[in-house]
């Protein structure tokens, strides 16, 4: 009777955690509105994030480099381990949803003394495997897993933020290193210029035809052009070294393409529409999921502040006779424990607005992130369309200033004007020359810099839809549930993960694919 009774209230116990309900608030998508076009956007057409947007650069060598920093870069690799830490983290939590069963074993021995009779000793073995399982009423280890399930998904878009930030802090440094090294050339020329001068200048003072102020002048501006030659070596020794943490090795020299001008500026260049932007950027993407890991923790705090039901069991064996163990008669209990929180003074409330206000710190950030990434849109939007402008008056100041250079030498070789002309043209073309090539720098960089802040480049949805299909043949899985956004331009993916009911869609049709080639190979052997 006993028995029948235990086993029924076994099978209570596991009914009633079928119907278990899950405390806390479910989580919904935080509503966003946002401005239907960004300020300064010239041409909108619809985009998508596109890891491979260096391409339009058409620097082999800048997408050599990338493609060492995507492998060695050690920020990346931390990002690629905290992906693995939240993985196991999941699996950490999903563990608790089942029993919990040991096994100990036992040997006892005691002797009796009866006035001066000594006792045989009474020898005991016995074996037992223990029983616990904390049934999941309230939904405090399902809030957990969920809370376990948002943090790897977040980790994903944190490997994401990381290696688009890590190909735009390459780019930058690379065009930040072109300007030097071409700036250095230019300041060499203009050194090797301003020393043939220096030598007319000195032959003609020689002569009697000129004074010591022109040698001494042609002396100065020589030595100005000279100055410049260890700044930029020294900028580019600092750069190099930037450049070689990123690329994950020791300080080396770096190449870059000889001058910048082999670097086309890209021409209309979509800025996308705000909604996608939200879509795709990785920064956002994971605040999101910090907020809803933050909202499963509060049903996870109030779920503590329930009682929490358990089954208990053991199952073992006893005999006087280590021999005889295996062969002795099978015990077993069972039982239901109930621990509920009773004056605790206000903690466990306490810790469940705790989490709601965590909760209210991870959606401020998210929205923060958001308005954030429209400021990074909007300036680099708004760097671009006047870095435009500023490189149109450089060309034309440095065309100027050159033709002007030239015509004033002649003159002053004429003795039509005197050696003061020479030198204002001389060092505004000098200065010009190192502005353009700066401005043209900062041009290229601020088209980086639109990049990162839409969370990447784009290609058109039907380059797209083919990537997407040739990654589901590759992964065996249906071309739906393949999340478009962690597509590379190349077809790699950057990061996949599927929900459950697409991971037990992809084992369904796995399966079947199995069958069909098992049934195909068959029938070609017959």
């Amino acid at each position: 009777m006993k028995k029948r009774q235990s086993i029924y209230i076994s099978i209570f116990f596991v009914l009633l955690s079928i119907v278990s309900c899950k405390v806390g608030p479910n989580y919904q998508k935080p509503e966003i509105v946002s401005p239907e076009i960004f300020k300064y956007e010239n041409n909108k057409i619809d985009s998508i994030i596109d890891l491979k947007w260096w391409d339009i650069f058409q620097d082999p060598i800048l997408d050599s480099l990338i493609k060492v920093g995507l492998r060695e870069n050690r920020d990346l690799l931390i990002a690629a381990s905290r992906v693995n830490e939240a993985r196991a983290n999941l699996g950490f939590n999903k563990a608790d949803y089942g029993p919990k069963i040991g096994v100990q074993a036992s040997a006892t021995g005691t002797n009796n003394i009866a006035g001066n009779v000594l006792n045989n000793n009474i020898k005991s073995f016995g074996t037992s495997a223990t029983f616990n399982w904390e049934i999941d009423f309230w939904g405090k280890y399902r809030r957990s897993t969920e809370a376990a399930r948002a943090a790897l998904v977040g980790s994903f878009y944190g490997k994401r933020a990381v290696e688009i930030g890590l190909i735009s802090e390459i780019a930058r440094n690379y065009f930040q290193l072109m300007n030097y090294k071409t700036s250095l050339k230019i300041s060499k020329n203009t050194v090797e210029i301003r020393n043939n001068a220096l030598t007319i200048i000195q032959n003609r003072f020689d002569k009697g035809y000129t004074n010591i102020i022109d040698v001494n002048q042609a002396q100065i501006q020589k030595a100005i052009a000279e100055a410049t030659i260890p700044v930029y070596r020294r900028q580019i020794a600092f750069t190099e070294n930037n450049l070689s943490v990123l690329l994950g090795k020791y300080s080396d020299s770096i190449p870059v393409h000889s001058s910048y001008k082999t670097n086309p500026i890209p021409q209309n260049i979509p800025s996308g529409i705000p909604s996608e932007m939200l879509q795709r950027r990785p920064d956002i993407l994971q605040s999101e999921q910090l907020y809803k890991q933050q909202n499963a923790m509060i049903g996870v705090a109030t779920a503590m502040r329930f009682p929490s039901i358990s089954l208990t069991g053991v199952l073992g064996v006893g005999s006087n006779e280590m021999s005889s163990l295996l062969n002795s008669g099978l015990g077993w209990s069972a039982g239901a424990n109930l621990l509920s929180p009773l004056f605790e003074w206000g903690k466990n409330a306490r810790r469940v607005d705790m989490e709601r206000e965590k909760a209210k710190q991870a959606l401020f950030s998210y929205e923060k992130n958001i308005l954030l990434a429209f400021s990074d849109v909007n300036n680099a939007l708004t760097e671009i369309s006047t870095y435009k402008d500023e490189l149109v008056a450089y060309k034309i100041m440095f065309d100027a200033a050159k033709n002007a250079s030239k015509l004033s030498y002649e003159r002053y070789y004429q003795g039509v004007t005197s050696y003061l002309e020479v030198i204002l043209n001389q060092q505004t073309e000098f200065e010009a020359e190192l502005s353009y090539t700066a401005n043209y720098q900062d041009l290229l960089i601020s088209y980086v810099n639109l990049y990162q802040a839409l969370g990447g480049g784009w290609i058109s949805e039907e380059e797209l839809d083919k990537y997407a299909e040739q990654v589901a043949n590759e992964q065996g899985v249906d071309v739906n549930s393949i999340d478009k956004n962690t597509l590379i331009y190349q077809g790699q993916v950057v990061d996949y993960y599927l929900t459950p009911e697409q991971e037990k869609q992809r084992k369904e049709i796995a399966k079947a694919q199995r069958k069909l080639e098992k049934q195909q190979r068959k029938t070609t052997r017959q």
